[in-house]
């Protein structure tokens, strides 16, 4: 049905149009397709576009005057962390106002299914944002959100890591020919009910200790639904091109489409590989299989502190690694660990060629938020200590695997990589606001700026890529890859998630010194036929719905 609207011209309105609830009048339309844009109208009915062409003389609720802007299908945030920060803010602000309407979620972890084990691992890990657990499953978990009110799209995929804490636990082992059929079941009832499908972060534990057969199997449940497997690959640094082997062999195995989450070459000894990389994913994509990745354009990536530990030190959980990091001949163990050069996994601390590299921003602890905003090396030379020592000593009295920036990517690399038409974009932060809780740690600034960069910066200023092709790939890249019903394009008949922006203002404003700071640019924002953003505002207005994947039962 999707191939047959792209087919269609866009209808054109006579003068014995009927009414509309909204027209977006005169703006420069990019209809998703990485078509050139045309002058036009853009006219809506309930939460549907009911066509694009000439409504000079039609009538309409509200107009919209989008003379000189860009209008486009909403973007899509590929890889979003904001499963928490939807329940506490649903406005979705600092993506809202970038012109992201779809949220897609699930890297390793999802919000579901979820069982008493897990429920206990999830409560024990909140940090700055607190709340209930009121569901069992991923599809209850995205309803929730839907009910509560939240003013963008959401979907998911399953986490494998959380699956395997289900069943499994935190161990490092196998699972038993009883537990992988549990594990298939539970992909199996996520599916059915929606999940777009199988989502891996396999650089940590417990990810870190399932084997590539047991991620086939699981995968190839997931295919009989049309799923997806997304992953951010066992490696990114000195075991690439093996990790992205990997990934192509589980694609070719279970017969499901990949994508790398937030490609990259991590630590500058493996910079050099990114054409060795690029070059071998058009070689599986023109063998037939469909691989496909994501972006973040920035030079540095996010994650935890404990991802500069090795992976055995989370054997059994959080509890566990705290444990061990108060024990002296267990901390010599890792320190020499952490120090010495090795393939066997991803040291973040080594990757980022030393402290001064490391930015500390997100404690769970009122007595350590003092100490967001600055770099290991810093905090390391306050309190006079080794700086490997105190990463360990900062872990185990936060209690949590604190948020760490580290700085990592080449600009170059970013570069070549935005050039790839099968690459789309993906912020790997959760939507926030400069406002109450969210004020209490420091994002990335990609939560706030990466698809306004985007456009901003590699668009406009450095002319990387024509910007009907950036759109593409903000829409109707990720909606066509992940089988998102009538969403993407800007075609009649399409669900009316819409952006208006300046092509000429649009940028991010967010540092890594100062994250919290909007991005500018966007004016106006529809998510189903809603608008959510008026004149740079938000409206207070939360129409977002669950998104299910093509395998749903309905």
């Amino acid at each position: 049905m999707l191939s047959s609207l792209l087919a269609a011209e866009p209808s054109v309105a006579t003068q014995t149009a009927p009414d509309f609830d909204i027209i977006v009048k005169g703006g420069t339309v990019y209809d998703g397709t990485g078509a050139e844009p045309k002058h036009a109208d853009v006219a809506i009915r309930g939460d549907r576009i009911t066509g694009v062409g000439d409504f000079k003389t039609a009538k309409a609720k509200t107009i919209i005057d989008a003379t000189g802007l860009a209008v486009a299908p909403g973007f899509i945030n590929m890889l979003s962390w904001s499963n928490e920060s939807l329940i506490q803010d649903g406005r979705s602000q600092s993506e809202i106002r970038q012109g992201v309407t779809t949220e897609i979620m699930g890297e390793g972890e999802s919000m579901g299914p979820v069982n008493d084990r897990v429920r206990e691992h999830m409560l024990r890990e909140q940090a700055d944002i607190r709340y209930e657990i009121k569901w069992n499953t991923l599809a209850e978990y995205l309803r929730y959100l839907e009910t509560r009110g939240v003013s963008c799209n959401v979907a998911s995929f399953i986490g494998a890591t959380t699956i395997r804490e289900n069943v499994i636990g935190f161990e490092d082992k196998a699972p038993t020919p009883e537990q992988l059929d549990q594990m298939r079941e539970l992909v199996r009832k996520e599916m059915e009910a929606g999940a777009l499908g199988i989502g891996t972060s396999l650089i940590y534990p417990p990810a870190f200790y399932a084997k590539t057969d047991e991620l086939i199997e699981l995968c190839k449940v997931a295919a009989k639904y049309q799923g997806k497997y997304v992953s951010h690959m066992r490696s990114e640094g000195n075991r690439l091109l093996e990790a992205l082997d990997e990934l192509i062999r589980i694609s070719r195995e279970a017969g499901i489409p990949a994508e790398l989450y937030h490609i990259k070459a991590a630590g500058q000894p493996n910079w050099g590989k990114i054409d060795d990389l690029l070059s071998r994913i058009e070689a599986a994509r023109k063998d037939g299989l469909k691989i496909t990745a994501d972006l973040y354009t920035y030079t540095a990536g996010g994650t935890g502190l404990d991802a500069s530990l090795p992976t055995w030190t989370e054997d059994g959980g959080y509890p566990a690694l705290f444990k061990r990091l108060r024990d002296p001949a267990t901390r010599e163990k890792i320190k020499v660990q952490v120090q010495t050069p090795s393939d066997e996994w991803e040291n973040m601390y080594l990757a980022a060629g030393g402290p001064e590299h490391i930015l500390l921003v997100g404690f769970k602890s009122e007595k350590l938020k003092p100490l967001t905003g600055k770099t290991l090396a810093e905090v390391a030379k306050m309190r006079g200590k080794d700086p490997i020592d105190t990463a360990m000593d900062l872990i185990a009295e936060d209690e949590s695997r604190i948020g760490t920036i580290y700085f990592i990517i080449s600009e170059e690399n970013i570069k070549k990589e935005l050039t790839k038409p099968w690459i789309a974009f993906g912020s790997d932060e959760a939507s926030q606001a400069p406002e109450g809780v969210f004020l209490k740690s420091n994002p990335h600034p990609r939560a706030y700026g990466n698809f306004a960069r985007v456009l901003g910066k590699y668009v406009r200023d450095e002319k990387m890529i024509p910007l009907a092709e950036a759109i593409r790939r903000l829409s109707a890249l990720p909606a066509t890859n992940l089988g998102l019903d009538h969403r993407g394009f800007l075609q009649e008949g399409m669900f009316a998630d819409v952006v208006v922006f300046d092509p000429a203002t649009i940028s991010d404003r967010a540092t890594f010194e100062k994250p919290h700071q909007y991005a500018v640019g966007v004016k106006h924002v529809f998510v189903n036929g809603v608008q959510v953003l008026k004149d740079g505002e938000h409206t207070g207005a939360k129409p977002g719905r669950a998104l299910w994947g093509p395998g749903k039962i309905r």
